[in-house]
């Protein structure tokens, strides 16, 4: 009898430590706001008094998560694994499966919070990635070509390029140009030479990027032997291959938490940069949100999240990289990109506070979505009477004083030649401004400060938290891109002396009124 009583102590024992769960309320301090997470929410950030729970464990937002949370007062909440958080009339609450979570205090401002959190958790690294990412535009073929990439049609973007007076950059060849998923070889039907394709586009100037996933087409060769080497995602039995619902159908996906899986894929994607002469890839899906039913993972202590970590980890073995999605990572030279947004003033006016966002939670290499939007379908069948060429100008700009800008739908086949005269000038205005955003990358590389900035960040308690359509970059450029439809705006300058793009000087602080034609985008030198 008694050792049945120690076998049942023992047993409810184990279940309270797999049952365990952390719950932690952070009272406010006086006018205290909140940044982090989700990059996808930068333009709910700072947070409002009360929010909805949100699982950084089960919803990536198609976006980057980090377990990370900002106070505009100094302090912060860091935590290795996922956890939930919600505001409640200004307090905070926390839920995690794993620990007990305490807010950290650091300092006074939302700049000394981010500083002492990048210092211990996620320290910058000292590397960046390749230069041409922060002083040429990237090419993203998806828009103009969506499935049907080819050969033809790839070397006649190149071409259109060229002869339209852009700068020359990062070409990236989207989904389905490989003959199957897991497959690196490029469709022969399609691509009758990709090798020479490769060396032409070299000559012309440009780098040359192909996108990739971790999804394997089942019922294909390279299906049987990964399932046979055991470097698959498998089912809640431990045996069965995995079948993941994404964008794309079904499909198998390798395990990144099996390292020898991921070797295995490493070798693969080289062998194909020496076949081809490809520089890099685009790293495409790896969404936590793909990964929330129960399956088991080599490593079992694994979870959606270390597998988006791990797939992301990957990418730091080649210089010419790009992710939409990763899970913590900050300070690493990762190239991260906003998700696909829409065609639409709303979408545009989201670019500034989501790559605040990206920059607060670490990810300082960052582009924004393609210049317009990143969704196909509003670039089909146009209408040239009713299409809205501002808003594709508009974007350009907000894009030319990020660190990193990118064209998919071709601006030469939906603008005219006055609207396409001006995307071109503030794409070349990008490359001219490449040193100072060198300088800005190479600065984060080495302090982990972020290059496109808060305003609240940079000049604290000057009544900047809500501030979502001004930025700086660096400490010596406030911008103010128009986000909304027309030609007029007003400014609100800190504190300091300040000369526009103009050459007109402003002592702040100072709310001002300018006017913003067509071919202006409005940025501030700080003097002093």
């Amino acid at each position: 009898m008694k050792k049945v009583f120690l076998i049942i102590l023992v047993l409810c024992s184990t279940f309270s430590v797999v049952a365990q769960q952390y719950d932690t309320a952070v009272s406010p301090l006086k006018g205290e706001k909140w940044w982090g997470g989700l990059v996808a929410l930068g333009s709910q950030m700072p947070f409002n008094s009360t929010t909805e729970w949100y699982d950084l464990g089960r919803k990536n937002l198609n976006n980057q998560v980090v377990p990370l949370l900002l106070s505009s007062e100094g302090r912060y909440i860091w935590s290795e694994q996922p956890f939930r958080f919600r505001l409640q009339n200004d307090t905070l609450l926390l839920h995690s499966d794993y620990e007990k979570l305490n807010v950290i205090s650091a300092g006074k401002t939302l700049k000394d919070a981010y500083l002492n959190a990048s210092a211990n958790y996620f320290p910058p690294s000292g590397k960046l990635p390749e230069e041409i990412f922060f002083s040429k535009p990237q090419y993203n073929t998806w828009i103009e070509l969506m499935y049907n990439q080819n050969q033809v049609d790839i070397e006649r973007y190149a071409q259109d390029i060229l002869a339209n007076n852009f700068p020359t950059g990062i070409f990236m060849i989207d989904d389905n140009w490989q003959k199957y998923y897991g497959n690196f070889d490029f469709k022969q039907e399609k691509f009758p030479d990709p090798a020479g394709m490769i060396e032409r586009l070299h000559k012309q100037g440009f780098k040359v990027m192909v996108w990739i996933s971790p999804f394997v087409s089942a019922d294909s060769p390279e299906y049987r032997f990964l399932a046979q080497k055991g470097y698959l995602v498998r089912e809640k039995d431990g045996v069965t291959p995995a079948m993941i619902y994404w964008w794309n159908g079904v499909s198998a996906c390798y395990d990144m938490t099996n390292p020898e899986a991921s070797a295995y894929l490493e070798t693969q994607l080289c062998n194909t940069q020496k076949k081809y002469g490809i520089d890099g890839y685009k790293f495409d899906a790896g969404d936590v949100a793909h990964f929330t039913d129960e399956y088991t993972f080599y490593d079992s202590n694994a979870n959606a999240c270390t597998f988006s970590q791990k797939w992301a980890e990957l990418g730091l073995k080649f210089s010419y990289n790009e992710f939409r999605t990763s899970y913590k990572l900050g300070g690493q030279p990762l190239v991260q990109r906003l998700g696909d947004k829409s065609y639409s003033w709303s979408a545009s006016a989201l670019l500034i506070p989501d790559m605040v966002a990206a920059g607060l939670l670490g990810h300082a290499y960052t582009c924004p979505d393609m210049i317009g939007g990143g969704e196909f379908g509003s670039f089909l069948d146009i209408d040239t009477d009713n299409f809205d060429q501002e808003l594709i100008v508009r974007s350009c700009q907000i894009h030319a004083f990020m660190p990193m800008m990118q064209f998919s739908v071709a601006p030469w086949r939906i603008l005219d030649r006055e609207h396409l005269d001006i995307c071109c000038k503030f794409a070349q205005f990008h490359e001219q401004m490449g040193n100072y955003l060198l300088q800005m990358a190479v600065h984060a590389s080495q302090t982990g400060e972020p290059i496109v900035r808060h305003l609240e960040y940079a000049f604290p308690h000057q009544g900047f938290t809500d501030c979502h359509d001004q930025f700086m970059v660096g400490d010596k450029y406030l911008v103010a891109p128009m986000v909304t439809k027309g030609t007029c705006r007003k400014v609100k300058l800190p504190k300091g002396e300040w000369k526009d793009d103009m050459g007109k000087k402003f002592r702040g602080p100072k709310t001002i009124e300018i006017e913003v034609p067509l071919e202006r985008l409005p940025y501030f030198e700080r003097i002093k």
